[in-house]
């Protein structure tokens, strides 16, 4: 008959965990973002999400027309080098 001893030291890494997912606290639902085109008409067929030059991922349903544009957006689309069609 042998001794059956547990681990001395048990860390939570033993098991298993999910990533904490953070929610996004709407306050980027009150602006229009910058995304690629051709993502924005391929989440319209497919359904699928979009991300924003920001960061934020969602699915457009809303006339960007109506909101001002994301700060963040903004900045980063004006430090990106322009292409040959946007001259």
């Amino acid at each position: 008959m042998g001794i059956f001893r547990k681990s001395a030291i048990e860390t939570d890494s033993d098991l298993l965990t999910r990533p904490v997912l953070e929610e996004d606290d709407g306050g980027h639902d009150r602006f229009s973002h910058y995304v690629e085109k051709d993502k924005v008409v391929e989440s319209a067929v497919t359904g699928k999400s979009v991300r924003a030059l920001c960061g934020k991922k969602w699915i457009p349903s809303r006339d960007p027309e109506k909101y001002p544009i994301c700060p963040t957006c903004k900045e980063i689309h004006a430090g990106l080098k322009k292409g040959p069609e946007d001259k």
